[in-house]
């Protein structure tokens, strides 16, 4: 395919502004969708005050899951939100057919977005990439955020490659999981503003708002929305950096446990394992995850309950 496509038609929806929950998969024990479970989660999340859910990130383990379940999922969830807030799918694959088969499927469910991240273990090179995402927007009418998360993918698409997507109309938005905040910068600086970036790691997050990032997706709106939503309110809405700080004060060492491991290359809890306790915590019941990855050790329950406590969550006991 050439990398000179320009005819792609406009998106006609907008992409959402603000705090975007990844909602989680429930699963019974035996790895089997426990679907039961999602309307309570989703109408929790939309209760503390969410601007948009996107089923099937890397919260919604998808990596873990048949393509058949994923349609049922995400069904379940656009169901479940019944038009209350956007639903921004997550409809990536490891091939291009899968892919476009998934984001068509999405659009048809309803959906008023995709989150697709590159094509993961097969370390496609940048241009292959590129044109992977013009197919994708070929297929559809929908926007397109791209989930930029190089460790999962080893794909580095640089500011020029995305600004470059963005201009021919294949992408709409770029989730920035990126250690780096200067990346969301220069996106949003090389773009005028145009393109929606969006926070995609938690260690970013205030950095992130703080250059004009147009919202948030990661493991903090996942699980303590509400107080996401205030750390947005004070820095994207109220422009009162004070405000911010002491929020923000808050939220890092629950940041810091979260991503203990994935930062420190081993050492320390999962993410998700921290992210799923800490909904079963404070939220309705959404089971454990799916091995390999495994419930929260013990050793971490107190430090996590007393940060949920101090951001004014009521902890319940294990159930």
């Amino acid at each position: 395919m050439s990398n000179t496509h320009t005819d792609t038609p406009a998106k006609q929806k907008t992409l959402f502004r603000g705090v975007c929950a990844s909602s989680i998969t429930p699963f019974h024990p035996d790895g089997t969708l426990a679907l039961g479970r999602l309307k309570p989660h989703i109408d929790w999340l939309i209760a503390e005050s969410v601007n948009a859910i996107s089923p099937l990130g890397s919260s919604g383990e998808f990596a873990g899951m048949e393509t058949d379940d994923r349609k049922r999922v995400l069904e379940a969830s656009i169901e479940a939100c019944a038009g209350r807030v956007p639903i921004v799918a997550g409809t990536h694959h490891v091939s291009t057919r899968l892919t476009i088969d998934l984001s068509k499927h999405a659009e048809k469910a309803g959906a008023d977005a995709l989150l697709i991240v590159p094509p993961y273990y097969r370390a496609p090179t940048p241009a292959q990439t590129m044109d992977h995402f013009r197919r994708i927007a070929e297929a559809v009418s929908i926007p397109v955020v791209l989930y930029h998360n190089i460790p999962l993918t080893g794909i580095n698409l640089r500011t020029s490659h995305l600004s470059q997507l963005f201009r021919e109309g294949a992408i709409q938005g770029v989730k920035m999981s990126n250690a780096e905040p200067d990346r969301i910068c220069a996106l949003l600086q090389e773009t005028e503003g145009q393109l929606s970036v969006y926070a995609g790691i938690d260690s970013v997050a205030f950095e992130g708002l703080c250059h004009g990032a147009h919202g948030w997706i990661s493991g903090i709106p996942s699980m303590v929305p509400a107080a996401a939503v205030k750390l947005y309110q004070a820095i994207s809405v109220d422009g009162v950096p004070t405000t911010a700080r002491l929020i923000w004060a808050r939220l890092a060492p629950l940041m810091r446990l979260q991503f203990s491991a994935y930062h420190s290359g081993g050492d320390g809890a999962h993410w998700f394992s921290v992210m799923k306790a800490g909904l079963n915590m404070i939220g309705p019941e959404v089971g454990d995850p799916l091995p390999p990855v495994l419930p929260l050790p013990a050793e971490f329950h107190e430090t996590l309950g007393a940060l949920l406590r101090d951001l004014g969550y009521t902890v319940q006991t294990k159930r």
